[in-house]
């Protein structure tokens, strides 16, 4: 009896030895097996490239705004580009704070009718006028 249990022994390691293979075989398939169609996965890269660009558009923009908000203006002296590169001063704008000059402090911009008071708390912190 002793020798047809080790018979059977010596019988189950190559089944369970195939078995393993053949489950080892099925895993390494469903993992490799690609279920995104390549016109998804353009779709997709098309749509985080086109992400990337804004947020980099935006970041740039504030950057640009930033390393602008170190520099005040003097609006008794600024040239009509510095003026121009106020936050919302339109040309018009510009042309008429020089027309207007001198002013005794940067509130005159409103009091002058030059700028409305939502104009001015855009560029109030950016603005001096020394003469």
């Amino acid at each position: 009896m002793p020798r047809v249990h080790q018979n059977s022994m010596h019988l189950l390691k190559p089944r369970y030895s195939l078995l393993v293979a053949l489950a080892l075989l099925f895993v390494g398939i469903t993992a490799c097996t690609n279920k995104d169609n390549p016109d998804e996965i353009r779709e997709r890269t098309a749509d985080a490239t086109a992400t990337m660009r804004r947020d980099t558009k935006a970041v740039v923009e504030g950057v640009k705004e930033g390393m602008g908000r170190d520099k005040t203006v003097n609006i008794n002296k600024a040239s009509r580009e510095d003026l121009l590169s106020l936050p919302g001063v339109t040309e018009r704008e510009a042309d008429r704070i020089i027309a207007d000059r001198p002013f005794g402090d940067t509130h005159e911009l409103v009091t002058r009718h030059v700028l409305s008071d939502a104009e001015y708390d855009k560029i109030r912190d950016r603005v001096i006028a020394e003469r």
